[in-house]
């Protein structure tokens, strides 16, 4: 049976940024059958919880958007829960699926699985062929195990449990808790308040040269709706917009579009993180996909969006 717009799926992680965009576009098209739950009615990191609700759902297609997820300070501070918490979500929902006749799962992952000093662009057959950037391993290691996971499934069992591997995202939803998020949200909130407060500094950690790859969230969901509907041959696919640039590009392209001047200050005490990570999309172009949004178009959005939470 292929997919088709009254096809359950259950969609873990609904609430975050990713999870929230899936959603949404799914809703778009046409897919209402979507089984969503909250974390205080259903405990993915709780084995029993999980494999009870699965079969009792029995859905056609399982996304794992679930996950603790966080920014260089979150992954270093917390590397205990970032790499059980993980584990524990996708070994329940990969193998609850699995026991509960669910035949389609996709897994989402994040580029720093790969190494360190990954040859750039980084394809999918970088995985597993050096040493991890330390201070995301925990999180990676963990992402790692979920995808050898469902090679292993759907190799053996004959079902269809793949990956998918974006680069950073952003976009409404984000999390802009300095402690936990990512660069991008980070800076924005920086230098909107560093605005607001007629500040005339911006600390910026690491020494900015590090590049990273930002794909707009709502691109991603298309990929994964777009994949969803395809039969993957490969084990999992790298999604991005195939460029990247330096951390204080970022920045100032964020002071652009805010119209304020500040001066960066970097904090060489904080590490940058991998140099680089710039992921190689021919793959997924392979099969017809392509990113569509831009900085400034995806922008606005993401803007409103922050000016709009209690941040």
């Amino acid at each position: 049976m292929k997919l088709n717009k009254k096809s359950k799926i259950f969609l873990a992680g609904h609430r975050g940024m990713v999870g929230s965009a899936i959603y949404k576009k799914l809703m778009e098209i046409g897919y209402k059958n979507i089984i969503v739950s909250t974390r205080k009615n259903l405990d993915l990191t709780n084995q029993k919880e999980t494999f009870k609700f699965l079969k009792k759902q029995k859905p056609f297609f399982v996304i794992v958007a679930a996950a603790r997820v966080g920014g260089i300070y979150a992954n270093q501070k917390y590397k205990d829960k970032f790499i059980y918490e993980n584990l524990q979500i996708q070994n329940n929902l990969i193998h609850g699926s699995f026991l509960s006749g669910v035949k389609n799962l996709f897994l989402l992952g994040s580029s720093c699985i790969y190494p360190r000093l990954a040859k750039q662009p980084m394809s999918e057959d970088q995985l597993l062929t050096g040493s991890l950037e330390e201070t995301n391993d925990a999180y990676a290691i963990a992402k790692i195990a979920g995808l050898k996971m469902c090679q292993y499934y759907s190799k053996i069992h004959k079902i269809n449990f793949k990956g998918l591997m974006p680069p950073n995202l952003y976009g409404p939803n984000d999390n802009y808790n300095l402690k936990s998020s990512h660069f991008y949200p980070a800076l924005l909130k920086k230098i909107y308040y560093a605005k607001v407060r007629k500040e005339k500094n911006l600390v910026v950690w690491g020494t900015g040269k590090a590049r990273r790859e930002l794909m707009y969230v709502d691109d991603f969901a298309d990929a994964l709706i777009f994949f969803m509907k395809k039969k993957i041959k490969e084990p999992f696919i790298n999604i991005g917009i195939g460029k990247d640039y330096p951390i204080n590009w970022y920045a100032k392209f964020l002071m652009k579009k805010l119209n304020v001047s500040l001066k960066i200050k970097y904090d060489k005490s904080k590490p940058d993180g991998m140099p680089k990570k710039l992921l190689n999309i021919n793959l997924a172009k392979s099969y017809g996909w392509v990113p569509k949004y831009d900085f400034d178009e995806a922008f606005e959005s993401t803007f409103n969006n922050f000016l709009n939470k209690k941040n």
